[in-house]
């Protein structure tokens, strides 16, 4: 990480993924500090995507949260913010359509444990993970968790989703920080319907300059429920890639 916040790498490094869905966090959009730009929607355009941008902060015409992008169809289900002391979080949660619809959730929980698990609790409730839309689909939640293996907010999530890393049959990778990944911080959990072709983290000189947060990517399997096709799956990639 060079302190060059540059929304064209951000996007090269996307590219070279080649992922359908992308969660991206600490966007800004109309900030003085970045020029006034609209990260999201820059990174989006450069990838020829739509970006789905919540704002975790709004103070004036200036904004900053996260994002998730995509090209596929989609639709909104719900955004809002999350029990937060100091740093205000959120999530953002769109119903992706592949073959199938998919629930797609990208967060980015805060720097205390209290506050952390406050903010998963919020998000296994009903207005969320707890609700009937949530169960009723596949589902991918991916984000910036703050939390490693070992901590109460990861071992919550595990209990009801599995984690893609382990699932790729690789010992997992960090992800923060960039420059010495020595923090699995960055975490993408599906439900059972999926299965895990692949999994990587990049390390190459571009990623490490473009983030403090080393970009993890997730190829993805949707089993096709019983009565359909047994060849009739989704094969996809969804890069997890905190923006700054």
């Amino acid at each position: 990480m060079d302190r060059r916040l540059d929304p064209n790498r951000i996007a090269e490094v996307i590219a070279r993924s080649k992922a359908d869905i992308i969660a991206l966090h600490e966007l800004d959009v109309g900030r003085k500090r970045t020029g006034g730009v609209d990260q999201a929607h820059t990174i989006a355009t450069l990838l020829n995507m739509d970006a789905h941008f919540h704002p975790t902060l709004h103070v004036q015409e200036e904004r900053y949260g996260d994002a998730i992008l995509t090209a596929l169809p989609t639709r909104l289900v719900r955004a809002g913010p999350l029990p937060s002391v100091g740093e205000t979080r959120g999530a953002i949660w769109l119903e992706v359509r592949t073959w199938h619809r998919v629930n797609v959730i990208n967060t980015h929980l805060g720097l205390r444990a209290r506050d952390r698990m406050q903010q998963l609790a919020t998000l296994l409730g009903e207005e969320w993970m707890g609700s009937a839309a949530f169960g009723a689909l596949p589902a991918i939640i991916c984000g910036d968790l703050n939390a490693v293996a070992s901590s109460s907010v990861y071992r919550r999530l595990a209990q009801r989703f599995k984690d893609a890393q382990l699932l790729a049959g690789r010992k997992p990778r960090p992800t923060f920080s960039s420059r010495f990944p020595i923090l699995r911080l960055d975490h993408i959990f599906v439900s059972k319907e999926f299965g895990v072709a692949a999994s990587d983290i990049s390390i190459d000189r571009l990623a490490r300059r473009a983030s403090d947060h080393l970009p993890l990517m997730v190829e993805l399997d949707l089993h096709a429920p019983e009565g359909l096709d047994a060849l009739a799956r989704c094969g996809g990639s969804l890069c997890a890639q905190p923006a700054y």
